[in-house]
């Protein structure tokens, strides 16, 4: 991503029973002031900066079980 720019993450998870779904970074946490989830999940991490790289991942738990899905950001 370049940096200044707007990222989305999207996550997939979806299901009869709503998920509950988490975001959150490896080593480190989302940028303070600087991100939203919207109903669909999507993870928007604005005006983007160099620390803001590396994994993010989402985890959604339901009654039926958890799943993760990550995605790595590079500024």
């Amino acid at each position: 991503a370049v940096a200044g720019s707007t990222v989305e993450l999207a996550c997939g998870a979806q299901g009869d029973l709503a998920p509950r779904v988490q975001w959150h970074k490896e080593r480190g946490d989302l940028p303070w002031g600087r991100h939203e989830v919207d109903r669909e999940h999507t993870l928007r991490l604005y005006a983007v900066m160099p620390a803001d790289a590396g994994t993010y991942v989402c985890t959604a738990q339901s009654q039926l079980g958890t799943a993760a899905a990550s995605a790595r950001l590079r500024v």
